[in-house]
């Protein structure tokens, strides 16, 4: 086996519930305004228009309990609370009759956005990666399997910024459910094992400062909670 020529990293993993295993990560897919009121606060269509995807790399994963920099240039750190699925078989032009049978388990996570720099690029047709795909900016808990809790179709989904909560929504309010996410991106990408799906936020996305504790859940999946630093 040839060695490399730069010092190597560790896989992003993230713990799986009531086992020592780990769930390697291998890319992290996003759904943008997939819930109407979201939507609508965000200036966007709630009518069930064609999903869209941006992507984060694997390594801007953080552990549940974890500490997270207030990152650089940015005056508007964003937080979305959001249903993340772990997808534990791959495929391609996935059914969305059998989409279901292509996933692990469940997580819950936060999207934080840089909303300056999001807006900026928006305004000039630019890529949103300075935006959403920088370091530290997919808090993630561990993950649920499937086989322990099914897959949930409705369900409280939460978020509490020092105590106060933000948002609060259903998981049955997705314009697009997660068969229908998994069909559709499956036309986009191969997706494999690995794969994460950040499924979109509920309406109340806000602001958040260095000293901020943030705490959420979605209802019989999972919590999570992090400190902005």
């Amino acid at each position: 086996m040839a060695r490399s020529v730069i010092p190597s990293w560790d896989l992003p993993a993230l713990p799986v519930s009531g086992t020592d295993a780990l769930f390697p990560v291998r890319r992290i897919h996003c759904v943008g305004r997939n819930y109407a009121e979201h939507a609508r606060e965000m200036g966007g269509d709630p009518d069930r228009e064609p999903p869209f995807f941006f992507n984060k790399p694997a390594d801007a994963i953080v552990p549940n309990g974890g500490d997270i920099p207030y990152p650089p240039q940015t005056q508007k750190l964003a937080y979305e609370m959001e249903l993340v699925v772990a997808i534990g078989k791959g495929g391609v032009n996935v059914p969305r009759e059998s989409a279901l049978e292509h996933v692990f388990g469940y997580a819950v996570g936060l999207d934080l956005t840089r909303r300056d720099l999001q807006a900026a690029a928006k305004e000039k047709g630019r890529p949103w990666e300075p935006g959403k795909a920088f370091d530290k900016s997919a808090p993630v808990s561990r993950i649920r399997p499937a086989a322990e809790i099914g897959h949930p179709r409705s369900g409280r989904i939460w978020l509490e910024v020092n105590g106060e909560v933000r948002q609060d929504g259903n998981l049955s309010q997705m314009i697009w459910p997660v068969p229908d996410i998994i069909a559709y991106l499956s036309q986009l990408y191969a997706l494999q094992p690995g794969d994460l799906i950040y499924t979109g936020t509920p309406a109340g996305v806000g602001f958040i400062q260095r000293g901020d504790e943030l705490r959420g859940a979605v209802d019989d999946v999972e919590r999570i909670s992090v400190r902005i630093v």
